[in-house]
């Protein structure tokens, strides 16, 4: 059974907030998976698991706070006599523009505490990560990560949760090295990325070039758009 841990902070407060998305990409395998509502609180976290998609799955969530998540994962494996590489951490970054993703088999913490603790927790650093973007912080990172999106971000936002969630699936059906090759280039597509510039006369948030392909969610799949100007013709 594979372990998706998505990292974020326990509270009405802090729901939706952009620290949160760990929590918002489990939420999204919960209702695919139609296991909503049945988490069970233990070993520091609310945590729930399954088949699902002919996955084994186990989803978690740390409910110590952000900078404590690392005492979650220790206890979750113990329990589960799991190693560290079945373990997949989902996390916000805001080095990455809104809505980029980044998978990686291994790494460092970078600026964020959560990953900080589980590697101190762990005492190594080999667990896979997957990072959403978050958007880069115009005043202070604690304000920014505590902040909610604008509703023109959550139309970006809501594609990427969806492309992280078939992300995770990946990562346990193909491994991370294929996984990632296969979402790292991923981006939202440009029409939702550029909403807000119809809006407010300027690029919407992590806005990319219109004339660049992007990749958009169907119901057949996930399928990439000819740059704009080919569409028009």
């Amino acid at each position: 059974m594979k372990i998706v841990v998505g990292l974020g902070n326990p509270g009405r407060q802090y729901e939706e907030t952009r620290h949160n998305v760990g929590w918002m990409v489990l939420d999204r395998l919960a209702e695919r998976a139609g296991w909503t509502g049945h988490a069970r609180a233990r070993d520091a976290a609310a945590t729930v698991h399954g088949r699902f998609n002919g996955l084994e799955l186990m989803l978690v969530k740390p409910t110590t706070y952000m900078n404590l998540s690392g005492v979650a994962v220790r206890k979750v494996l113990a329990r589960q006599r799991a190693p560290l590489g079945d373990v997949l951490v989902v996390v916000d970054d805001f080095d990455l523009p809104l809505g980029k993703l980044r998978l990686r088999e291994r790494g460092s913490a970078g600026t964020h505490n959560g990953l900080r603790s589980i590697i101190g927790e762990m005492g190594n650093q080999d667990f896979a990560r997957l990072r959403v973007g978050i958007g880069q912080p115009s005043r202070d990172a604690m304000d920014h990560v505590l902040s909610r999106f604008t509703s023109a971000e959550k139309r970006v936002l809501d594609s990427a949760i969806d492309a992280a969630a078939d992300a995770v699936e990946d990562w346990v059906r193909l491994g991370p090295t294929r996984a990632a090759n296969k979402w790292n280039a991923w981006a939202a597509a440009a029409d939702e990325q550029a909403t807000d510039a119809h809006d407010h006369g300027e690029p919407g948030p992590g806005a990319t070039d219109p004339a660049e392909p992007s990749i958009v969610r169907t119901t057949t799949g996930w399928r990439r758009l000819l740059p704009r100007a080919g569409r028009e013709r």
